[in-house]
């Protein structure tokens, strides 16, 4: 099959494309036809040795897949051959990663893909939409009626919690970096997107938000909690998923008397049955249509180092050239 791997982790250009043998599904793993994968920072940050790992050689670049099962080990009871399914957590903690043309899975990380919706549009929606849904759903505990804000709205992580946050029924705020990235957000539902390079974020919070924001859902890699707390509503609740390096000085006089919580969380250390239950409102909200995945682009799967390239200078470098997901498809 063709892959996109590493033999060494270091920069984009590490990654070689070209021929490995096809992998064979364990007693509890399907055998996945991939239509499409997704890059994500965490791929990012593991192809590049950041974030140290214990990785197989060759080992497959990616985490996001979506495809058809073409064969299943005796161990799995829920998938057949043939079903189009869609998942994540892939090329973590050991496990191989999805930009190939095959990838064997553990049928504890599938999700069957409902008809209508696209391969393209699960692979873009895997790890951001788990993510996001974990952070508002089972963090959060966000509550139809309450106020969010959530930092780049028109992201990978920001459009789903955009997103998601108005099916909750929350009231949204949220900022980006263009006039066509303010447009995106108020198409996806946002209340109110403000541009952080042309207007001040503080002023219209406050105006959006008097009494303060329930959640501040943080997508930044460099919180500053400063602005953050002093945003917070009474018992309002903050969200942090990004800033591995990260040391930022924290308010703690502000953030105690107001009651505030602060959660942290990774996506990919939620247990099997807690993606799953994040899945399957992600899997009826998208054959529902009310959740649209931001795609930026769709590349070959040949293009992989590119596609690492791209998403490095917007995750690391903050260039702000990508709009929504980098789609690969083989």
């Amino acid at each position: 099959m063709k892959a996109a791997f590493i033999r060494q982790t270091g920069p984009p250009e590490t990654i070689s494309y070209g021929v490995l043998e096809n992998p064979k599904p364990a007693a509890k793993q399907c055998l996945i036809k991939v239509a499409a994968v997704s890059v994500n920072p965490i791929d990012i940050y593991v192809r590049s040795g950041l974030v140290k790992a214990d990785l197989p050689i060759p080992f497959i670049v990616g985490s996001d897949f979506a495809g058809t099962v073409v064969e299943v080990g005796p161990g799995v009871h829920h998938i057949k051959p043939g079903d189009r399914v869609w998942g994540t957590n892939q090329g973590l903690q050991g496990r191989q990663g999805t930009f190939a043309e095959f990838a064997a899975v553990d049928e504890q990380w599938l999700y069957k893909l409902p008809s209508g919706v696209s391969e393209e549009s699960a692979a873009a929606a895997a790890l951001v939409g788990i993510t996001a849904h974990l952070g508002l759903v089972r963090d959060a505990r966000l509550k139809s009626g309450e106020t969010l804000f959530v930092n780049g709205g028109s992201g990978g992580i920001g459009s789903s919690v955009v997103q998601m946050a108005k099916i909750i029924g929350a009231r949204v705020i949220t900022t980006a970096g263009s006039p066509e990235k303010i447009e995106a957000c108020l198409q996806m539902g946002a209340d109110v997107a403000i541009n952080y390079k042309t207007e001040n974020v503080d002023d219209a919070i406050q105006d959006f938000a008097p009494s303060g924001v329930d959640v501040w859902f943080e997508s930044l890699r460099e919180p500053n909690f400063d602005q953050a707390i002093s945003h917070l509503a009474m018992r309002g609740r903050m969200i942090v998923m990004a800033g591995r390096e990260a040391r930022p000085v924290f308010p703690v006089g502000p953030f105690y008397v107001k009651g505030c919580t602060l959660q942290g969380f990774a996506m990919f250390n939620a247990t099997a049955d807690e993606q799953r239950f994040a899945a399957h409102d992600i899997n009826r909200w998208l054959a529902e249509k009310k959740l649209k995945p931001k795609i930026d682009r769709v590349l070959k799967l040949s293009e992989a180092a590119q596609a690492h390239r791209l998403q490095e200078e917007n995750t690391i470098g903050r260039a702000g050239t990508l709009s929504g997901k980098i789609v690969l498809k083989p």
